[in-house]
């Protein structure tokens, strides 16, 4: 299996951190050198193993934001 290159361009939060110390993060990640997505998922404390996640460009997460913005049955 082909080695998967990247590198955390920016971190923009910490969603949640499990009793591993395993957190889930939203940043903008950049994979095997390409233009830097938005990407969810939980990393260990050095960030060198990850779990699998969900990526998204600007555009999508824009949408996703409005969709969560709308959203009314989350209190």
């Amino acid at each position: 299996m082909a080695e998967v290159k990247y590198e955390i361009i920016k971190t923009v939060g910490v969603i949640s951190e499990g009793s591993t110390g395993w957190k889930k993060e939203l940043n903008l990640i950049s994979w095997n050198d390409r233009e830097p997505k938005y990407d969810l998922r939980d990393w260990s404390d050095n960030h060198s193993k990850m779990g699998k996640g969900v990526t998204f460009t600007h555009s999508e997460l824009k949408a996703l934001r409005e969709i969560l913005i709308n959203m009314t049955d989350l209190d």
